[in-house]
């Protein structure tokens, strides 16, 4: 079965705003989207670590710095 009155070039002018008003609403979208990924990637992943950290070959707190490591590091895991 087929449309009754298929008049194409009175439906594309007739179509031509909501057409126009999709196509304004994708492109918003899509700057949306450029600036989100903007964002995050300006933002970063760059992990926040704690002042101390625990050492993962012996289990003892060490500076997250990495300076100043005492000298009974090498002793046993903390809580043992």
């Amino acid at each position: 079965m087929s449309a009754p009155k298929t008049d194409l070039d009175k439906q594309e002018k007739q179509h031509k705003a909501p057409l126009g008003g999709m196509g304004i609403a994708v492109a918003f979208a899509l700057v949306l989207f450029v600036g989100l990924i903007i964002w995050i990637s300006a933002k970063g992943n760059t992990p926040e670590g704690a002042d101390e950290q625990i050492d993962g070959r012996t289990g003892v707190e060490v500076p997250a710095d990495g300076a100043d490591i005492p000298a009974d590091a090498t002793t046993a895991p903390v809580g043992n």
